[in-house]
């Protein structure tokens, strides 16, 4: 029989949440403990509401297997642990200790520490890729999501070096490799994310670290964690950040990760709205920023943005929940044969055959006045060329020339 104990941090503190229990992963199923059942506390997700009956091993897996890595970064953990890459159970208890959000899987393993990277690590990441990404997330039993190959790094900026974090501390901010397969994507990730926030939509702080020519295998995408946040003056020493709570939509909505894409039509913008609409801090705001990522991320081309690429963030106190800043955004069309959107604008989801109608329906769906979506969707429509054409020079003049090819692809869609 295997448990796992679940902490949440609030207000910097590790709070015991409940357990994972099971013979293995085909069984295991969480319950909270009677003290945070007792407490005032939120629950760790919307789709585990507070309650005294344990979830189902359905529930849990939903909401536990999407803490963990996916792809390659997965299959090699997998590899070196020994076990079957389906075992999200194992692999969460070797990763756990920081995960996404606020979450933590267990008592950490090592002495809190941080450990200076050297520059030639830090090129090793780059060139080598999700290898050695994959590396890294062992040593430091980190779990970040997705399929790209990534890391959680501390960045000291007295000093302006990077660390690794041992046991409990945790990392600032998150670098993440090219892709093997599809070129100039740390280039086509930064511009997206400029352009998001040139045209006013909030996106994650991010930035390129350039270690030699340029090229894909000297590059990382670097974005400041909107999930961390240094607790009061942290001027006189290295302080390990707080943790804020966060979930993607995959995960409070109880979808999971395989069923990530609308690959058939069920309702996945309706549910997106109304998860926003019931749990944002400020509904009509958040409401009104997730149409505006979602016509963004039409108008761009990017045809992997889903479910699991938009988030809820909750205050370190866990009393406020508002829609997390955009992340993940690139443009997929860059790069042939990425013709689906991730979930149905409308009755669409080609990108070819979806416009102003289908919109129109997805506002419907949406429950938002059909003036004011378009209107909005209008106004991104009608500025975006200009703005990435001027962000794509900006880029080339800080030594990113292929910032313009890839404006100009976007552009061309």
């Amino acid at each position: 029989m295997k448990k796992l104990d679940v902490y949440i941090q609030v207000n910097g503190e590790f709070v015991y949440a409940g357990d994972i229990v099971g013979r293995d992963y085909s069984d295991a199923t969480f319950g909270y403990g009677d003290d945070y059942l007792a407490s005032a506390l939120r629950p760790i997700s919307i789709s585990l509401p507070l309650q005294k009956e344990r979830f189902s091993k359905q529930q849990t897996y939903r909401y536990f297997e999407g803490l963990l890595p996916e792809g390659f970064a997965r299959r090699s953990v997998a590899k070196w642990i020994e076990t079957d890459e389906l075992d999200y159970l194992t692999i969460l208890e070797k990763l756990g200790s920081e995960c996404l959000g606020a979450i933590r899987i267990g008592d950490a393993k090592q002495e809190d520490s941080y450990e200076l990277l050297s520059l030639s690590r830090i090129k090793d990441l780059a060139s080598e890729g999700a290898t050695e990404s994959t590396k890294l997330l062992m040593e430091t039993h980190l779990s970040l999501t997705g399929a790209s190959g990534k890391v959680g790094l501390y960045y000291y900026e007295q000093s302006d070096k990077w660390y690794l974090p041992h046991g409990l501390n945790a990392s600032t901010h998150i670098l993440k490799q090219s892709h093997i397969r599809y070129k100039k994507m740390v280039v086509n990730e930064l511009l997206c994310m400029r352009v998001a926030r040139e045209m006013g939509i909030d996106a994650a702080e991010s930035s390129i670290m350039n270690l030699g020519s340029g090229r894909d295998e000297d590059v990382l995408y670097v974005t400041r964690r909107f999930d961390r946040v240094m607790p009061g003056d942290s001027s006189h020493g290295m302080v390990s950040p707080y943790r804020l709570h966060q979930e993607d939509f995959g995960q409070a909505m109880g979808i999971d990760a395989i069923n990530k894409y609308e690959t058939v039509k069920q309702g996945y913008i309706g549910r997106m709205f109304d998860l926003v609409r019931n749990y944002s801090s400020k509904p009509v705001e958040d409401v009104l920023k997730l149409w505006d990522m979602i016509v963004f991320n039409y108008l761009i081309g990017n045809t992997d943005s889903h479910i699991k690429n938009y988030s809820l963030l909750y205050s370190a106190g866990l009393d406020q929940i508002r829609l997390a800043p955009a992340y993940d955004i690139i443009s997929t069309k860059v790069y042939d044969g990425m013709e689906n959107m991730a979930y149905y604008i409308g009755d669409e989801r080609n990108i070819h055959n979806i416009g102003a109608e289908q919109f129109k329906m997805a506002a419907d769906e949406a429950r938002i006045s059909q003036s004011v979506a378009m209107e909005r969707y209008n106004h991104i429509a009608r500025n975006i060329g200009e703005v990435i054409s001027k962000v794509s020079a900006e880029m080339a003049s800080e030594g990113f020339e292929d910032a313009v090819w890839v404006g100009e692809k976007i552009v061309g869609i």
